[in-house]
């Protein structure tokens, strides 16, 4: 499935609920479903700066797909990390790099959260595009 067509199915996801609360159980239980990064990988080099909470993120390189899995020690932060996997994990680097972050906006998950959860979501899409920028400069 294409970044756009994940992007917008979660879009659909979201509009279903008729307030934030329900919502943020939403995001709370999509973390809870969030694969778990191996243990290994749980270490600074992989912890994204600007988040409030410690966020992990691994991105590997499987053929011409870059597959990411992440943890957080927040479970709300961990939702956020679960939506932005589901959208960028398994798509090509080129893509990646490529796609827009709209549905974030769309889905009024930016304004809903704190200023520094909000800065921490910045950063993790970034860390996510950086993942990308490297394989595709390794090609």
């Amino acid at each position: 499935m294409k970044i756009k067509e994940i992007q917008n199915e979660i879009v659909d996801e979201f509009s279903m609920f008729d307030d934030w609360m329900e919502r943020y159980e939403y995001i709370i239980e999509l973390g809870k479903k969030l694969p778990l990064i191996e243990e290994e990988y749980k270490n600074d080099s992989n912890l994204i700066k600007g988040c409030q909470s410690k966020v992990w993120l691994q991105g590997e390189q499987n053929d011409d797909k870059i597959v990411f899995t992440a943890d957080s020690d927040a479970i709300l932060t961990k939702g956020i990390i679960a939506i932005l996997i589901r959208t960028f994990s398994n798509q090509s680097a080129i893509d990646i790099i490529n796609a827009d972050t709209d549905f974030i906006d769309e889905i009024g998950l930016k304004e809903h959260l704190s200023p520094t959860r909000a800065n921490g979501l910045v950063s993790m899409i970034k860390n996510i595009k950086m993942y990308a920028l490297a394989f595709d400069a390794k090609k």
